[in-house]
């Protein structure tokens, strides 16, 4: 399984379970993340602890759900970035579009707090 749900009350957990997110994950991932938006999703976390590289397919697909879940009146939010993955949304300035946070607890409270 490359993509574990988690549901923390209203809010959704997509886990990554893949230490390499590409092309190939990359529309599985945004039909899984629609899907959830369909079934009334609006507050999603997408945990990326395992995911050592992702390419830009993949994070085009995270946009793409952010892009939908917003126009809804949601939200997306990211955590867990190992170093390359820290690289790759600093270098594509993607750091500025979504919230992360360090900690799954931490990106579930945040929905909470607000």
């Amino acid at each position: 399984m490359d993509f574990i749900r988690e549901k923390h009350g209203e809010i959704i957990v997509e886990v990554v379970n893949l230490t390499r997110a590409t092309l190939k994950e990359a529309e599985e991932f945004k039909q899984t993340l629609a899907q959830d938006i369909e079934m009334g999703a609006r507050k999603i976390v997408v945990d990326l602890n395992e995911c050592e590289f992702i390419d830009s397919t993949f994070l085009g697909a995270l946009v793409v759900s952010l892009k939908k879940i917003t126009n809804l009146g949601g939200d997306l939010r990211l955590v867990g970035f190992q170093p390359a993955v820290h690289s790759m949304f600093e270098l594509t300035r993607m750091y500025r579009v979504f919230e992360a946070f360090k900690t799954k607890e931490e990106a579930v409270k945040s929905f909470n707090s607000k």
